[in-house]
């Protein structure tokens, strides 16, 4: 059995091993990571030796950490790292290059289109109809997008909202609320097997799936990093943050707002937004902007997007594709009959 796991901003890990008795049994690590001394490759898999094939990641990488040598160096590597490596192994996960990636990049939508679209995107890839898709949105209007278990009378300024002229949506995953305002954020999502986080936390599926962005942004010039549970961050503060849905015909929904050039003063008045809550999040006083994509790349937003793209192509593959007309035909029902209700937004008052 094979695995393999890429360290988010670190190195490769490749796990091969069998299974005897529900035994692990000849266990081999190798990757393109750094490790001193060399023999500390053969404790790694020393210590995998005879492991019951049952344990999860977490534990396979304390067992690792244990049989490690006094003052061994890793770099690009960790023990955790190890463990899902083997662990990915073991339920036969898919890697990235496995699938067939689709784009879909088109103009921009209303809002509410955008949840449905979400839902029904991620119910076509599980349903193998759709293969594994990759969709960079654009905004037609300002929007506030609530998270799943949020309150609606908690999280905005009902008022503010309607005198901005923004539109209030409620996404299916869980979260935080996002401001949008057309042409000041990058929202992407992405639609995949659950085998491609097989093996891996939800916490630790975070990190992976924005992997590539954070190799797109260090091509632009960014330092950054994931900040856990959900968020990319670097030296300026935060940059995006990511929300997931698990559905039970096996497919993932990963998506991300990333800031581009946000009217801070106008983000606050809409959301109620406490100081303590901001605290982290480099908006601590009401500034008049957020602007960390377009501050620290000199670019327009366009031709980031366009870089990102590259970057996800140039890693995984990537074919230009549509939304469908039976695909749009029924996001337009889940608009009519879900996500533009007042019982959908307000089902958490």
């Amino acid at each position: 059995m094979h695995g393999e796991y890429k360290v988010p901003g670190g190195k490769l890990v490749v796990a091969d091993v069998e299974v005897v008795d529900g035994l692990l049994r000849g266990p081999r690590i190798s990757g393109d990571f750094f490790l001193e001394p060399d023999e500390a490759l053969d404790a790694i898999n020393a210590a995998l030796e005879g492991l019951p094939a049952k344990l999860d990641a977490k534990a396979i990488g304390e067992r690792v950490e244990a049989g490690l040598p006094y003052g061994t160096a890793m770099l690009g590597i960790t023990a955790e790292a190890v463990g899902i490596a083997v662990r990915r192994a073991l339920v036969r996960a898919s890697d990235w290059r496995d699938h067939d990636w689709h784009l879909i990049h088109e103009p921009a939508q209303e809002p509410v289109l955008h949840m449905a679209l979400d839902q029904v995107l991620a119910e076509e890839v599980g349903a193998g109809r759709r293969p594994p898709t990759l969709r960079v949105w654009e905004w037609a209007s300002p929007a506030v997008v609530i998270g799943s278990f949020q309150s609606l009378r908690n999280e905005v300024d009902a008022a503010a909202a309607e005198r901005y002229g923004v539109t209030v949506v409620r996404r299916i995953s869980g979260g935080g609320a996002m401001f949008i305002e057309p042409g000041n954020t990058i929202t992407y999502s992405l639609y995949a097997p659950d085998t491609l986080v097989a093996g891996m936390s939800f916490a630790e599926s975070y990190a992976f799936l924005d992997d590539w962005v954070l190799g797109a942004l260090g091509e632009l010039g960014i330092r950054a990093w994931y900040q856990p549970l959900n968020d990319i961050t670097s030296d300026h503060g935060k940059i995006a943050g990511a929300a997931q849905k698990r559905l039970s015909s096996g497919v993932v929904l990963h998506h991300v707002t990333m800031a581009y050039d946000i009217d801070a003063e106008k983000m606050l008045r809409v959301l109620r937004i406490g100081r303590e809550k901001i605290s982290d999040r480099g908006i601590a006083s009401a500034v008049k902007r957020v602007d960390p994509l377009r501050r620290q790349t000199g670019l327009p937003r366009e031709r980031v997007i366009d870089r990102m793209i590259e970057h996800f192509r140039g890693r995984y593959g990537l074919a230009r594709d549509r939304v469908t007309e039976d695909e749009l035909r029924l996001a337009g029902k889940y608009v009519t009959d879900k996500f533009g209700t007042p019982e959908w937004t307000a089902r958490v008052p």
